[in-house]
């Protein structure tokens, strides 16, 4: 294993975009727009731009983190062609109230289950993209996947498999 003499953390910038909608159930949608690295010294929820149909907002600032265990995550975001981070946005008062940012594709999949009222992926800055790549060549450990091997009396214990007295036993 290399060292890694960088950090295993970024603190990155938020835009997202809010466009007025015509909808039954919604009058705007949100989405991610970019994310800002380095992370400008900028209040969250300041107005960058609108034009009356879309806006674009500087969110915050948060924090991407990186962890050994998830490197075939990375690694596979990263050879998928343009690597990606996630975004996602709790909203309240029809502001966001709380973002996140991840570049691990599970992470950001589960983040549409767990409540969070908008998630997209964005295209990832080059500057983010050498560090992810850097932190993976740093700590990436190809492990060996390990079917586990279920014995016979195991599979007739819960009611699978031949019966006893069947003659393909």
């Amino acid at each position: 294993m290399s060292t890694f003499d960088q950090e295993i953390t970024r603190e990155v910038g938020v835009v997202l975009s809010r466009r007025v909608i015509k909808h039954a159930w919604a009058d705007v949608v949100w989405s991610p727009d970019q994310v800002l690295f380095p992370a400008p010294d900028t209040p969250a929820d300041t107005v960058i731009s609108d034009d009356g149909e879309r806006a674009l907002i500087f969110a915050g600032t948060t924090t991407i983190e990186l962890f050994a265990s998830d490197t075939s995550n990375y690694r596979d975001n990263m050879i998928d062609g343009q690597p990606r981070l996630w975004v996602a946005a709790r909203l309240q008062e029809d502001k966001p109230s709380f973002v996140r940012v991840t570049a691990d594709p599970t992470e950001g999949e589960a983040w549409s289950a767990a409540g969070f009222e908008m998630v997209g992926v964005i295209p990832m800055p080059d500057m983010i993209a050498s560090w992810i790549a850097a932190f993976t060549d740093a700590f990436h450990v190809e492990r060996e996947f390990l079917k586990r091997q279920r014995d016979r009396g195991e599979r007739q214990e819960r009611g699978f498999g031949p019966k006893p007295g069947d003659r393909r036993a």
